[in-house]
């Protein structure tokens, strides 16, 4: 019945551009969408279910009702779209989060007096916005450093010039003082320019203007003058210098996100001239089962939609859909050319490889510390236990996981997590000793066998005989089974295991057929998830290390009695292989630290 009505009402719809929303029977909006074409869009979800996503399918579940508008043009489509998401915060749609609240540096050049304050409305008044930025405390960064650089005004007072006596602030140099008459407007304004400027990442064109007013002011006698505009330029150049050169194609905007399950982390470089001038990070929510491609897309209409600065060009971690219309969209906003572009080769695409490796980084930090709160960690531990069917609070996990190239320098690791918290002094590093070729199950075998062998050799104060209250092995059934095999073989099955496979993040448990699949949002997934990963970090450091030394010794090191010290003194002495394997068996006895008898060894060997 409601399939039928909804194929009635998209009967009804033009072949038009415009805006359609999906409703609910309660009258909630579920979806916002635009399109070309009304009637073509609405009736592509009305098709077969086999080719809708599952998100939408589940959409298309729910929805009883269909409204649209009519636009004249897609760009109009594209802006109505933006603000009704806005408006309404669809369930379905992709959503910046609280994207309402972000805030604004302000620079009010609509007063006499003009001020640096941060606001969270933009309006067109006159002033000059900057943003947004991602929270009230990184734009308070950039405020104090503006006030530390520039003395402007920070009191709200009412200036007439006529003051009996200043602030504070004038007598440390951090407002020019014009409650007193101290600076005169025009002057106070290219003080304010220049705000703007280093804003705008323009430093050079600040620090010359300071320098000829720092000479003219030597000149005319003026030194304290000079002075404070010496120590001003100091500090403009200290900050340019902080400032790494990352793109010679000078203004741009660089974005980049990581994704897990419904929320992507997505971070803004800010380019000017060459240099990177700030960054800001975003929370997108809405992104689970949506192509990377869209999840871009709804990022840049829903930030540059009110960005109090669009630049000539945009870097891409990933292409939008309908790229034309985006750019004419921009183009329009900004009053002249925009180009979008995903780089490929060169410094732009290492530049975006950075920019992505530090969005990763964030999306990781974001969800170790929505586990940081103990009452969250006490939550995601007994998550974990009723749905693993643990007979207790796991307050000790132990996370297990292997790393080698084709079988060579292997490794292994053990970390351990103690209610919900890394105990960095319990981790262990495992050298792979009895297992030839690549058999990542049999080198698994070994570690465990070494860590609970230990365990049951040594007291009960020792480091090793603490007992986990699971085991978590990095990887699925085959890896799981492998464990379990060496634990009943120890007497030790009695002790919970487990194994999380990367590609589905499904977890696996003994005597159960079909994986278990967490929640996305579940902070149990998000704690064994992290277990996982610390593990897998810690062999594979563990790995580049050993594989490294490996790679990179020499015959030397495989010799009884030849450690680093004694390497370094007899290449010094002789400075290649090929020399040392010349010399006679006085003459490497001769070398310090050295014996005749170690002197054979080295004689024998090489």
């Amino acid at each position: 019945m409601k399939r039928e009505r909804l194929e009635q009402q998209w009967k009804a719809i033009p072949a038009k551009p415009g805006v359609y929303l999906m409703k609910d029977e309660k009258d909630n909006i579920l979806y916002v969408g635009k399109a070309a074409s009304l009637y073509h869009r609405v009736g592509s979800y009305l098709g077969s279910p086999d080719k809708l996503s599952p998100k939408t399918w589940r959409m298309i579940t729910q929805t009883a009702d269909i409204d649209f508008y009519v636009t004249d043009s897609e760009q109009e489509a594209l802006l109505l779209e933006c603000s009704l998401i806005k408006k309404y915060r669809p369930r379905y749609n992709l959503r910046l989060k609280d994207d309402k609240s972000y805030p604004y540096l302000k620079i009010s050049l609509n007063e006499d007096w003009p001020r640096a304050c941060i606001t969270r409305r933009v309006e067109n008044d006159g002033a000059r916005y900057f943003g947004p930025y991602a929270s009230a405390g990184s734009l308070r960064t950039t405020l104090a450093l503006i006030r530390r650089l520039f003395p402007l005004r920070q009191c709200r007072e009412s200036i007439i010039g006529k003051a009996s006596r200043p602030c504070l602030e004038y007598h440390i140099q951090r407002c020019l003082g014009p409650c007193i008459g101290a600076v005169s407007n025009e002057e106070y304004r290219q003080l304010m320019r220049r705000v703007i400027l280093f804003m705008e990442g323009k430093h050079e064109t600040i620090v010359r203007e300071l320098h000829a007013r720092m000479a003219l002011a030597s000149e005319n006698l003026e030194f304290e003058k000079a002075a404070v505009l010496r120590n001003q330029i100091q500090a403009i150049e200290r900050v340019t210098e902080e400032q790494k050169i990352v793109l010679a194609e000078g203004e741009a905007d660089v974005i980049a996100f990581a994704q897990a399950g419904d929320q992507a982390y997505v971070l803004v470089f800010f380019i000017r001239r060459g240099k990177l001038i700030g960054r800001e990070h975003f929370i997108l929510t809405g992104t689970k089962d949506e192509e990377l491609s869209q999840i871009m897309t709804s990022f840049v209409q829903q930030f540059y939609s009110s960005a109090s600065h669009i630049p000539k060009r945009i870097l891409l971690q990933h292409p939008l859909k309908e790229m034309t219309l985006m750019t004419k969209w921009l183009e329009g906003r900004r009053g002249m050319r925009t180009e979008l572009r995903v780089p490929q080769r060169g410094s732009g695409k290492r530049l975006m490889d950075m920019v992505a490796e530090n969005a990763r980084q964030g999306l990781e930090q974001t969800r170790i510390k929505s586990l940081a709160a103990p009452d969250v960690l006490k939550g995601a531990l007994e998550e974990l236990q009723e749905l693993l069917s643990l007979p207790a609070l796991p307050q000790r996990v132990e996370g297990y996981d292997v790393s080698n190239i084709q079988g060579t320098s292997a490794v292994g690791s053990m970390v351990v997590f103690e209610r919900g918290l890394p105990k960095k002094s319990a981790y262990r590093l495992f050298r792979i000793k009895s297992v030839a070729g690549a058999n990542d199950y049999a080198m698994l075998q070994e570690v465990l066998r070494r860590r609970f062998g230990r365990a049951s050799s040594e007291s009960r104060e020792g480091a090793w005989a603490a007992m986990p209250d699971l085991v978590l092995i990095d990887g699925g059934r085959g890896q799981l089974n492998s464990a379990l095999e060496v634990m009943q073989g120890m007497g030790i099955d009695h002790i919970p295991c487990a194994g999380i496979a990367k590609e589905n993040e499904a977890i696996f448990l003994p005597r159960i057929a079909e994986p278990i699949m967490l929640p996305r949002q579940s902070p149990a997934l998000y704690f064994v998830q992290r277990v996982r990963d610390e593990a897998h970090r810690f062999a594979v450091g563990y790995h580049h290390k050993v594989h490294r030394r490996r790679s990179f010794g020499s015959s030397l090191d495989d010799i009884p009695g030849i450690g680093p010290k004694r390497k370094r003194a007899l290449l010094r002495r002789f400075g290649s292989i090929k020399r040392i394997r010349e010399a006679t068996v006085d003459e490497l006895a001769s070398v310090e630290g050295m014996t005749r008898f170690v002197a054979g060894k080295v004689k024998e060997h090489i």
